[in-house]
């Protein structure tokens, strides 16, 4: 069970335990539909059980976050390593072309580990986590798609990923609290893990080189494409560590400066606010699409800057709202 605590948005005991049904579908439905992925990637499979044994241990009792570091950094190699799975080139962003191996290995490494604990920070209201996975499986999916049959054991994924996300979502949204159940961090590890690893695949497809039998596609702007994709967590990330190094705290530590926070402070209930962040996000990746053919490093600046700007907004907007609440006192 989930006890509220310093940065819950709940009152009351809730089951936190949905991460192991949503392990269970992807595992079992992936397995069945898209079998391929055991073969082009023979470690994936391993890397979420490991997470999922973290995950529910952590659920049920709270394991000391260096724990779950080392962890999350061995699920990472296993990836990055094992499947080779990682980020061989930048495409020019601050001027950064293909790197070396090692640093390659590193920085996926470094980039797996910052997304899964990202995802996890943005699991603090209904819906939230959960659509938004939703969103972004179904842009990679569709963007797979379109991308050849070559893709097509990677579409079956992200199809899956949505299914098992949104029967979660039935539950996640109920207003019965006999029904309500929580993904906890088993279920946003796994989806910040998935979700980082279609990402690095979906930047891996537009690299320019040349493979025996499969149709060469190269966009100049694919990792800041992939950045926009997943902006939510980075940014909210990002921003919460400023704030908390701003006011001389621990990075680590539980506060409510998160953009859902700042949204129930507005008096929006969790489904509103889940909804205006997922559409505003969406709104970003469309600005990020319709730029795709300019320079990079600038699309790259647009985009950071179009997130940031959705987090400071609601912040100062509620800094407005005190100071007239004080003024009319």
């Amino acid at each position: 069970m989930d006890e509220p605590g310093v940065r819950s948005s709940h009152l009351r005991k809730i089951p936190n335990l949905g991460g192991i049904a949503i392990f269970y579908s992807i595992g079992i439905c992936a397995s069945i539909f898209a079998y391929e992925l055991f073969d082009l990637y023979k470690f994936l499979f391993a890397s979420l059980i490991i997470l999922l044994y973290i995950g529910v241990m952590d659920d049920i009792v709270v394991m000391r976050a260096y724990k779950k570091l080392v962890a999350q950094i061995i699920v990472s190699a296993l990836i990055v390593v094992g499947s080779d799975i990682r980020i061989r080139s930048l495409f020019g962003i601050f001027g950064i072309y293909e790197m070396e191996y090692l640093v390659s290995v590193l920085f996926s490494i470094t980039t797996f580990i910052i997304l899964i604990n990202a995802f996890n920070l943005i699991d603090g209201i209904d819906g939230l986590a959960g659509g938004y996975s939703i969103i972004c499986s179904a842009l990679f999916g569709i963007s797979y798609y379109r991308l050849g049959e070559y893709n097509y054991p990677l579409v079956v994924l992200s199809a899956v990923i949505i299914g098992a996300v949104l029967a979660f979502l039935y539950y996640n949204l109920s207003n019965y609290r006999t029904n309500k159940i929580f993904m906890g961090d088993t279920g946003s590890m796994l989806l910040g893990c998935l979700l980082a690893f279609t990402s690095i695949c979906f930047i891996d497809i537009f690299i320019d080189r040349e493979l025996p039998n499969i149709p060469k596609y190269h966009l100049q702007s694919a990792p800041v494409v992939a950045v926009a994709i997943l902006i939510l967590p980075i940014v909210d990330t990002l921003n919460v560590i400023i704030i908390r190094l701003a006011n001389k705290k621990s990075p680590f530590d539980a506060d409510k400066n998160h953009i859902h926070h700042k949204l129930l402070k507005l008096n929006l209930t969790h489904r509103r606010s889940s909804f205006y962040i997922i559409l505003y996000y969406l709104f970003v990746v469309g600005v990020a699409y319709y730029l795709r053919h300019i320079n990079v490093n600038l699309l790259l600046l647009i985009v950071v800057a179009l997130g940031f700007f959705r987090s400071l907004s609601a912040r100062f907007y509620l800094s407005f709202e005190r100071i007239i609440k004080k003024t009319n006192n």
